[in-house]
């Protein structure tokens, strides 16, 4: 880890100026440089240089301080009690000796709570008489800033406390955070204003808490977990943590359900590992598991250090952002002719793959990230999710470092790129692109439309290449003595491709109007419009407004589906398919009982006797809709093994019925609810 051994205090020297530059950046300005793993790299480097070489510890060193400095802007606040940092374990190896160090101090066997680590903004809140009359930042640990004011406006901050046993001084420490769903709606709303959008939720929180005026804070979604005593004058004399998490519960603090007990520190392995997991199935950010003693009397045994209590410790998740060269801005052509703009970086490993490429999505957003060939960028990759660059870290921007200028022609034909009036993509204007021509027959070929098993990316580039394909009618009526001169293709290999394709004739007409990438038109829409025309001649005849009159069905997907089959070629195309024997008959009236006509059913989790597919397909037959996700107008939502914790939670906030497999079975028979 150590980059210059032969000279430890010139390193020490620099790994000071690095982390003290991070702690400016992260705690007074909340616009951190650089990513969380980068950081804590630094400071575990440092830590080895000043054990090895005790004379370079100074007591100045960030390695025995919290935080960073109070802003000059919010009147400083002193805390009653220190507001300590944390030590971080990365490895199993590294939870275990902490355990050991414990075992050595304490003689009575230790039992571990395991709380989930908030990715968010700490603060301490402190009440006289059971009124809130104060909120500080951490600070330094010593000295805070005050933002009562803006804190006040955060609802899930009680303004009085509940029950009897009230202390005459209570100091309650927690993590502000942003729920993503709220992070990711004022993301939205910033970009369709053509505003530079946020980078992460822990930062907009902190931004959200330290604005000046209270007004702002009050219009950004906010809350709050509580998770500890500070100081305490009268009130309860809990003995333990979660004795201490229970009064805090029934004051009024909310206090995050996935809380959990052990005797082992095998046992809280186990949980780290399952949250490292799952760690996407919420609705907050999260970046490790914060395990503390449970017995008070014990922690009072194990004390602490300059900077951190011994009977806590933070084990980290492997990081979701890293830093990186952000090599060339190129721009690929989809399907539509849709011209995406992506990021060729040097590549780094993140949230646990190998990342070279992230799309950049459009112009617009190249410009409002300001990143440029020859940056180091952030990157974030949280989990399955594709990776996102966020921005450039501009202090190393090299000097001069032209702005990148999106092209005016395609990269693949040479024709003209066009943005339309009021619309932040931009499109090849030739249909003829060969990137475009690929890319249809690629999705007509994919498992939601058509599902040609073999027809893959590079087998359609080789058959248009040597002219065996122009287009998906042509997908019907290959020269197959042609294909075999080719390559890789014998005879079992295209016996394979011939009974895929004969097989796909037979999809049903939604899986079709999917393949002819409509635009606008997704694969619910397609359901829709299948059963509510019947036939695929009825709906080439059909009128918008004849389109948007059925139900589910709105004019931008009506217009879009006749202006589609207004165009010659692809009606030429429809032609193609009619003569290869395709089934154009969408279902008929529904067999099924329409129980769940109207309703909204989301599905989380597995279930016993249906898939996933399954369960919603039994939904949309009786008439209901399948959603993703929970809003007001669920009707229900189907909880199974494995479920999803954000959706569950979102339904009990918002007074949505939580459903099991049995209850499920019985409403898709009657329509009724349980109870």
């Amino acid at each position: 880890m150590v980059e210059d051994s032969s000279n430890p205090a010139q390193r020490a020297d620099e790994l000071r100026h690095l982390i003290e530059r991070a702690n400016v950046q992260y705690h007074e300005l909340d616009s951190p440089e650089v990513e969380d793993a980068t950081y804590d790299d630094w400071v575990r480097e440092l830590l080895l240089i000043e054990e090895t070489n005790p004379e370079l510890r100074t007591p100045d060193s960030p390695t025995q301080k919290v935080g960073g400095a109070p802003s000059a802007q919010f009147s400083p606040v002193r805390h009653r009690v220190r507001m300590m940092s944390l030590d971080n374990a990365m490895r199993v190896e590294e939870l275990l000796a902490w355990g050991k160090r414990l075992e050595r101090q304490v003689s009575e066997p230790i039992e571990f709570v395991c709380e989930l680590k908030i990715d968010g903004f700490a603060l301490s809140l402190l009440y006289e008489n059971g009124r809130y009359v104060r909120a500080a930042t951490r600070g330094d640990g010593e000295v805070g800033e005050d933002v009562t004011a803006n804190v006040a406006r955060i609802d899930a901050v009680p303004q009085h406390l509940q029950g009897e046993d009230v202390p005459a001084v209570l100091e309650v420490r927690g993590e502000v955070y942003m729920p993503v769903s709220a992070f990711e709606a004022l993301n939205k709303r910033q970009a369709d204003a053509g505003l530079r959008t946020f980078a992460n939720p822990r930062n907009t929180a902190a931004g959200s808490v330290r604005q000046k005026d209270p007004e702002m804070t009050a219009g950004r979604v906010l809350s709050f977990w509580a998770y500890q005593l500070g100081a305490m004058e009268g009130g309860p004399t809990p003995k333990t943590h979660n004795e201490t998490l229970e009064w805090l519960r029934r004051a009024g603090f909310p206090v995050n359900p996935e809380i959990r007990t052990f005797g082992s520190l095998e046992e809280v392995h186990g949980f780290c590992l399952r949250w490292q997991e799952h760690r996407h199935d919420l609705d907050y950010e999260i970046d490790g598991v914060v395990v503390k003693v449970n017995d008070l009397g014990q922690r009072y045994e194990l004390g602490a250090t300059s900077k951190a209590p011994r009977w806590a410790i933070a084990y980290k998740f492997p990081p979701e952002e890293r830093t990186t060269l952000l090599k060339d801005i190129m721009v690929s052509i989809g399907r539509t002719g849709k011209a995406t703009p992506f990021a060729m970086m040097e590549p780094v490993f993140v949230g646990g793959s190998t990342v070279g490429l992230s799309t950049l999505h459009n112009e617009d957003q190249v410009r409002l990230k300001d990143v440029r060939p020859g940056d180091t960028v952030i990157v974030r990759k949280a989990g399955d999710v594709i990776p996102e660059v966020l921005g450039p870290v501009l202090s190393l921007r090299p000097e001069g470092l032209p702005e990148w200028p999106f092209p005016k022609t395609c990269p693949v034909c040479g024709d003209p790129l066009v943005r339309l009036p009021g619309e932040s993509d931009t499109f090849c204007t030739n249909v003829d692109c060969p990137a475009q021509r690929q890319g249809r027959i690629d999705h007509f070929a994919s498992r939601g439309a058509m599902d040609i098993e073999g027809l893959g990316e590079q087998t359609s580039r080789l058959f248009i290449q040597h002219g065996l394909i122009d287009d998906v009618g042509d997908v019907y009526s290959i020269d197959w003595d042609e294909v075999r001169a080719l390559e890789g293709f014998g005879d079992v290999s295209i016996a394979n491709l011939q009974r895929a394709i004969e097989a796909s004739k037979d999809r049903p007409l939604a899986n079709l109007l999917v393949g002819l990438n409509i635009r606008h038109l997704g694969g619910i829409g397609a359901q829709v419009l299948a059963r509510g025309m019947g036939h695929l001649d009825r709906i080439m005849g059909a009128t918008a407004e004849e389109i948007s009159a059925i139900e589910g069905i709105g004019p931008t997907i009506a217009t879009s589906v006749v202006e589609f089959f207004a165009r010659e070629p692809n009606r030429a195309v429809v032609e193609k398919l009619r003569g290869a024997g395709l089934n154009f008959e969408g279902p008929g009236a529904p067999a099924t009982p329409q129980t769940l006509a109207g309703m909204s059913v989301v599905v989380t989790g597995t279930l016993a006797g249906f898939s996933r597919e399954a369960a919603e397909e039994a939904i949309t037959s009786r008439g209901g809709k399948a959603p993703g996700s929970v809003s007001k107008k669920t009707t229900a939502v189907v909880a199974g093994d494995g479920r999803g914790a954000a959706k569950v939670s979102k339904a009990e906030q918002l007074g949505v019925p939580v459903i099991d497999e049995a209850a499920f079975t019985h409403f898709l028979e009657t329509g009724d609810l349980p109870g």
